[in-house]
């Protein structure tokens, strides 16, 4: 019956095409009800209860970026393709979250020429700053899922499987996540070809994490700081930083490497703590120099250019941080501004940019492992070592080279 239906259609192609051009349309409606009930689901700010108790469009836009790439890339711990129907999905649906921003206009002038009469006329284009950063946005996408293609096929490792012995024995980078795939190279170890190839593999993500990184903090910098949050600081920097800190910051001849090497940031706790006494301190530093709400507590006691000079230094250490440390949790003023913003363009911009942060810095933790592994091979001594070469190497690149970096991030 199946030789029979193919003769048939053979023998009549009209019947074959009818039924691709079917199933094309039912995929259709298929998206179309997909994309109505996002969008609902959006509108009514994710409370589909109808009640009024949903968040604002730009906090549900944000949650759904966010949750998309949570449900496409949160499997992916290993160094391979994504599968065809999530590699989809996720092209497909941020295709529909990201339309949103054509219609986050501007109003710019523009010449027109009506019967030989020049006149001036105000048009509307898309907003500048998605203008720039959606379709780089959207590049640095494409670059970390084309990394990831490039794994399909042997490269001269594999990853051991649970019942794997041998694998158990072997020493993990991140002992503490013991979830993720053991890598496993040959027993002396990758051919240099293979060394140098994952090298340039690492060395491409690495600019993807960096550019990622820059137009996230460029972003939330742009975001207004909400009330609920500066009315839970102190008085003062001093306050806030602690006298140690404080000093530091306040020395006549200031070094950010060697303040940091003196902090002890052995931990995702103290990264995050670290940031949020600086993050505070430059809050209550900006206020008083702006003297926005006229109150004596926020009053002077230290000179306005010293009090900006500190400011600057306090911001710069945020920089340095953001970027050694990629993959810690968010502080309390990023998760304050996000939850508080209404700009549906900010954030889109904040939510794409730190999903592609994230996934960056997953594949070169990823990458890092085989290069572990293969290390083990030559030194098995290193075994012994806790050592997190990718903020070792993130270290190197940003040490006595981040005046270019703050003023990439400025651009």
């Amino acid at each position: 019956m199946v030789r029979a239906a193919e003769d048939e259609e053979t023998m009549n192609p009209e019947v074959g095409d009818e039924s691709a051009i079917n199933n094309d349309n039912k995929c259709s409606v298929s998206d179309l009800e997909v994309v109505k009930e996002k969008f609902a689901k959006l509108l009514l700010g994710e409370d589909m209860s109808g009640g009024g108790k949903g968040v604002s469009s730009a906090q549900a836009l944000s949650n759904a970026i966010t949750n998309l790439a949570a449900a496409v890339f949160g499997e992916q711990s290993r160094l391979e393709p994504m599968p065809p129907e999530r590699k989809s999905r996720w092209r497909r649906e941020m295709d529909w979250l990201l339309s949103v921003t054509d219609h986050i206009v501007e109003f710019v002038a523009s010449k027109q020429n009506t019967n030989g009469v020049n006149m001036e006329i105000m048009v509307t284009r898309q907003r500048s700053d998605l203008h720039m950063n959606i379709p780089a946005l959207r590049k640095l996408d494409a670059m970390l899922i084309e990394c990831l293609d490039n794994f399909q096929g042997d490269h001269e490792f594999t990853y051991a499987s649970k019942d794997d012995n041998e694998a158990k024995s072997l020493k993990k980078r991140e002992e503490d996540k013991w979830w993720l795939p053991t890598p496993k190279v040959p027993a002396d170890g990758l051919s240099d070809c293979a060394r140098k190839w994952l090298q340039f593999q690492k060395d491409s993500v690495h600019q993807v994490l960096k550019a990622a990184l820059a137009i996230n903090a460029q972003i939330l910098m742009e975001m207004e700081v909400p009330e609920s949050y500066t009315e839970t600081l102190p008085k003062n920097g001093r306050a806030s930083l602690g006298d140690y800190i404080y000093k530091s910051i306040t020395v006549e001849h200031f070094d950010p490497d060697n303040f940091l090497s003196s902090m002890d940031l052995t931990t995702d706790i103290k990264i995050v703590d670290l940031k949020n006494r600086i993050e505070a301190s430059v809050v209550i530093w900006k206020r008083k120099m702006s003297a926005k709400d006229g109150r004596s507590s926020w009053g002077s006691g230290v000179s306005l250019g010293k009090r900006e000079q500190f400011g600057d230094r306090a911001e710069t250490l945020l920089l340095i941080i953001k970027q050694r440390y990629p993959g810690v949790p968010q502080s309390v003023l990023e998760i304050s501004k996000i939850e508080h913003n209404r700009d549906v363009g900010l954030a889109i911009l904040e939510s794409y940019s730190r999903i592609l942060e994230s996934l960056a810095h997953k594949v070169l933790s990823r990458i890092e492992d085989v290069q572990h592994a293969d290390a083990l091979t030559q030194n098995p001594s290193l075994g012994d070592m806790k050592t997190n070469s990718l903020k070792d190497t993130i270290e190197s690149v940003t040490s006595g080279k981040f005046s270019d970096e703050v003023e990439e991030v400025e651009s």
